[in-house]
C-alpha cells in the first residue's frame, strides 16, 4: 500500500565503496553542532497502526518470540515479546540516508540468536542513492553499516518477494546478498565487505534479479525474476561456489518468477510459490510447487489454480505470494494468495505435504477493532491483499502471520485474526493540523489512508479514516483560524474529493458539488480565517477554484497561480496568499480570493519545493522556507521579505504554543542552522534555535510539514515519509 514514490535528487549523500563502513548512528559527514534541548525531548508515535504495506517477516528458528518485520518505505523493527509490541531498529537513518528507509530484506544467524542483517535501498532509480548492510550483534539495538556500490529497490515492483539475504547454513560469517541489476554478491566476513560472485544468468533486464535466497539442508538457492517462463528460475549451490539451474523445474507463465521459498528440514522438501509477475500488482496467473532436495522429484501442489470464474462474469486472476512451513509438523505448510481482487486474497493451510488445502480466510474471524480504520469505509474488513510475507512460529503451530498493504494480522487458533502491529507505523504523512480547541490535538493527511481524528494519540482513531466520502490518499487539509469548529480536505476517493466538517473533523458531509476536474487532479485546499471562502488548487495545468457557499458552487479564479497551495491569512478573512515556484514570486489577494496580484518576486525562481506558513494570530506575518536557500520573513502580507540568518536551510516551518513569558508563538523547523539537518525549535521569533531531536531519531526523509501544538509549549508534531506522525515532548 505504500506507493509514495520520492523523488529528492537534491539531499543525496555521495555513494561510497563496497567496503566503507561507519558505525550508527551516526551520519558519515555530519556532527551535531547544536545544543540540544535542555533535559531532551521524549519522541512516540500518534497512533495510527500499521497503514503501510508489510513486506516480509521473519521468526527467528532457534529464540523463542524473537521475530523481525521489514517494509517497503518505513524501516525494520524487532518484536519484543516481553511487551506484545514491534520496537523499530532503523530511526537513527537521517536526512542524507532517506534512500535507507526502505528494506529490500533481512536475515538472521540460527546459530547466532543476537546477530541481524538488513539490506536497505528504497529506490534503484539513478536518481537514488546506493543502498547499505546493517549488521547488528545485538539483535538491532546497535548496528555497523556497510555501504554498496550498487543499489536495491525496496519500494518498486517485487518488494515483497525474498528473503534476498541469507546467512550461509555452512558458515555463519558468509552472507550472501541478491540484487535487482548487479547479480549476487557474497560476504565472507559478516557483512563488512561484499564481492560479486559467478552467478549463470544475463544481467536483470526487468530490475528484478534475484528474487530470493533460502537454504535448504546445507544448500542455498536462489530465485531468477527475468525468466521468460520457459529458461531456468531457480538455482543452487551445494559448495558455495558453483551455481547450476536446478533440473526439472516447473515453466510456463504461471510458474515464471519465484517470489517466496520454504524448506520443510523433516521432510527435505522445498516450497516454491511462484506467479506470473513479481507482484504485488500485476500477477494474474500463478502456481505452488514442492521439490524433495534428496532425489530431485518436482511435485505441483497448487491449492487453486487461477483463470475460474468468479461468478459475477469475472475470472479468478491472481499468483501467489507468501510460503511459511510448521517447524513442528511435517508436511504442515501455510501459503498465500496475491493481487485475488475479485474473490479476495487467502491463506490456504495444508497438513499432507499440499495434497489438500484448506482455506483459512472461510471461517476467519477478523477483529480490527484496535485499528478501525482497517475498514475503510466499509461494513467489515477485508481478510487482505498484497500477501506476500507469511509467517509461522516455529514454537507455536497455531500462531501465524501475514502481511497485507496496510497491517499485519496474526492467529493463535488459526480462526480468530486481529492485527499484531502495535509499534509499526508506515504512513507517508502528506499534513498536520493541531486545533487550537476541541477534543482532538491532532488531524493527520496521509498516503493511501486519507485522513485521521485523533482524538487520542495513544491508540489508533476509534473513527479510523474519516469517510463520507473515503480517500485513498489526502492532498489537502485546512482548518479556519478564527472557527476551528470548521475543517476541509480534500483527496483522492471514489465517490467525491472534498468535504467540510463543523466539528472539527470528527464527520464529515461532501461538498455538494465540484470542479470537474477535481477528479483527476484533486490538489490542496484552504478556508479563509472564519470558514467563508475554499480556495482549490488542481495542478499546474488548471486553474485554481473559489467557492463562497461551502462547496455548493464553484468559480475559477483566472489570476491565482497554476499548481500553488493556497493560504489563507489567519486573521483577516479577506486574505489569501500564495506562491508561484515558477516565477518564484509571492502572489496575494485581499478580496475574498475573487483576485491575486503580485508581490515580493525572484525568491528561489523554478524550484518546486518549498512551504509557506502563517504565523498565528497575526495577520500579514508569513514565513517562506525555501530549502537550501533559506528561511525568509515577511510582516507586510509578503509585500517584501528579509532572509532569516540563524539558518541557512530550511525545508518546513511550524508553530506552537508560546514559551512562558514569550509573546510570540514557538517556531518549529527542519532545517540546517550549521552543518547537520535536524529539528530544532526557537521561543525567540528564529534569533536563536535548540535542537529537539537526536541521533536516535531522525527518520530519514522529513520534509513534508510540521507544527507544533497550540495548547502545549514543547510538542511538536513531525510528518515522516514512512514512519507516521512523529510527537515530541520536552522531558520535564
Amino acid at each position: 500500500m505504500s506507493t509514495f514514490h520520492l523523488s529528492r535528487r537534491s539531499v543525496l549523500a555521495g555513494t561510497a565503496a563496497v567496503a566503507a563502513v561507519v558505525s550508527l548512528p551516526l551520519i558519515p559527514g555530519q556532527a551535531a553542532a547544536v545544543t540540544p534541548a535542555k533535559g531532551g525531548y521524549r519522541w512516540r508515535n500518534a497512533v495510527q497502526g500499521g497503514t503501510g504495506f508489510i513486506t516480509g517477516v521473519l521468526f527467528h528458528p532457534s529464540v523463542r518470540g524473537l521475530a523481525y518485520l521489514r517494509t517497503d518505505i518505513g524501516g525494520a523493527y524487532r518484536w519484543d515479546d516481553r511487551t506484545d509490541r514491534w520496537v523499530a531498529l532503523t530511526d537513527h537513518l537521517g536526512w542524507d540516508d532517506w534512500n535507507l528507509l526502505g528494506v529490500e530484506a533481512m536475515a538472521v544467524d540460527p546459530a547466532h540468536p543476537n546477530r541481524v542483517y538488513l539490506s536497505l535501498g528504497t529506490y534503484a532509480q539513478s536518481w537514488a542513492g546506493n543502498g547499505a548492510v546493517l549488521r547488528s550483534e545485538d539483535r538491532g539495538a546497535t548496528w555497523k553499516r556497510t555501504d554498496l556500490t550498487v543499489k536495491l529497490g525496496a519500494n518498486e515492483d517485487g518488494r515483497g518477494c525474498g528473503e534476498r539475504l541469507l546467512v550461509d547454513p555452512r558458515d555463519s560469517d558468509t552472507l550472501w546478498l541478491g540484487t535487482r541489476h548487479d547479480g549476487l554478491l557474497k560476504s565472507t566476513d559478516r557483512g563488512a565487505t561484499f564481492e560479486p560472485v559467478s552467478f549463470p544468468t544475463a544481467p536483470s533486464a526487468t530490475g528484478q534479479g534475484i528474487t530470493l535466497l533460502v537454504a535448504a539442508g546445507r544448500s542455498v538457492y536462489a530465485g531468477w525474476g527475468d525468466s521468460d517462463g520457459t529458461s531456468a528460475n531457480l538455482y543452487r549451490t551445494a559448495d558455495g561456489t558453483t551455481w547450476e539451474a536446478v533440473p526439472g523445474q516447473p515453466a510456463g507463465t504461471a510458474a515464471k518468477v519465484p517470489v517466496r521459498a520454504a524448506y520443510d528440514r523433516h521432510t527435505r522438501e522445498l516450497y516454491v510459490t511462484y506467479a506470473n509477475a513479481p507482484g504485488p500488482n500485476g500477477q494474474s496467473d500463478g502456481s505452488v510447487h514442492k521439490l524433495r532436495t534428496t532425489n530431485g522429484k518436482w511435485t505441483e501442489v497448487t491449492p487453486v489454480k487461477p483463470g475460474g470464474a468468479t461468478g459475477d462474469g469475472g475470472t479468478d486472476s491472481f499468483g501467489y505470494g507468501g510460503v511459511a512451513v510448521d517447524a513442528r509438523h511435517p508436511g504442515t505448510v501455510v501459503v498465500s494468495t496475491n493481487n485475488r481482487w475479485s474473490l479476495v486474497d487467502t491463506l490456504y493451510r495444508t497438513t499432507d505435504g499440499g495434497r489438500s488445502w484448506k482455506s483459512l480466510r472461510d471461517k476467519a474471524v477478523l477483529d480490527v477493532s484496535e485499528t478501525p480504520y482497517l475498514t475503510f469505509g466499509a461494513d467489515k474488513p477485508k481478510f487482505g491483499w498484497w500477501i506476500q510475507a507469511v509467517g509461522l512460529d516455529p514454537y507455536d503451530s497455531r500462531h501465524v502471520v501475514y502481511g497485507t498493504g496496510a497491517t499485519l494480522y496474526g492467529t493463535r487458533d488459526l480462526k480468530h485474526w486481529a492485527p499484531q502491529i502495535r509499534g509499526v507505523e508506515e504512513a507517508s504523512i502528506r499534513q498536520l493540523i493541531s486545533p487550537p480547541s476541541g477534543p482532538a490535538h491532532l488531524l493527520s493527511g496521509s498516503g493511501d489512508v486519507g485522513v485521521m481524528y485523533h482524538e487520542r494519540l495513544t491508540a489508533s482513531p476509534s473513527r479510523g479514516m474519516a469517510s463520507n466520502p473515503v480517500f485513498g490518499t489526502a492532498t489537502g487539509l485546512s482548518l479556519a483560524a478564527a472557527k476551528p469548529s470548521y475543517v476541509v480536505r480534500a483527496g483522492w476517493g471514489d465517490n467525491g474529493n472534498g468535504a467540510f466538517s463543523n466539528d472539527g473533523g470528527k464527520t464529515w458531509a461532501p461538498f455538494k458539488a465540484q470542479p470537474d476536474v477535481a477528479k483527476t487532479a484533486p490538489g490542496p485546499i484552504a478556508t479563509n480565517a472564519d470558514g467563508s471562502v475554499l480556495l482549490w488548487s488542481f495542478g499546474t495545468a488548471n486553474p485554481g477554484y473559489r467557492s463562497a457557499d461551502n462547496g455548493a458552487t464553484w468559480g475559477e479564479v483566472a489570476s491565482f497561480p497554476k499548481g500553488a497551495t493556497p493560504l489563507a491569512d489567519p486573521v483577516d478573512p479577506s486574505r489569501f496568499y500564495a506562491f508561484d515556484t515558477t516565477t518564484g514570486t509571492l502572489f496575494a489577494s485581499t478580496d475574498s480570493g475573487r483576485t491575486f496580484t503580485a508581490r515580493a518576486t525572484g525568491l528561489n525562481s523554478g524550484d518546486t519545493e518549498f512551504q509557506l506558513v502563517a504565523a498565528p494570530g497575526r495577520s500579514g506575518d508569513l514565513w517562506l522556507s525555501l530549502k537550501w536557500n533559506g528561511l525568509y520573513r515577511s510582516t507586510d502580507g509578503g509585500a517584501t521579505f528579509t532572509k532569516v540568518a540563524t539558518c541557512w536551510a530550511s525545508y518546513t516551518l511550524g508553530f506552537g504554543k508560546a514559551a512562558e513569558g514569550a509573546s510570540y508563538p514557538a517556531l518549529y523547523m527542519v532545517g540546517s542552522t550549521e552543518t547537520i539537518t535536524a529539528v530544532y525549535r526557537s521561543d525567540d521569533e528564529a534569533k536563536s534555535w535548540v535542537r529537539v531531536n537526536d541521533d536516535r531519531h531522525q527518520w530519514g526523509w522529513i520534509g513534508a510539514t510540521i507544527t507544533g501544538d497550540p495548547r502545549v509549549h514543547g510538542r511538536v508534531y513531525i510528518a515522516t515519509n514512512g514512519r507516521g506522525v512523529q510527537y515530541g515532548e520536552p522531558v520535564r
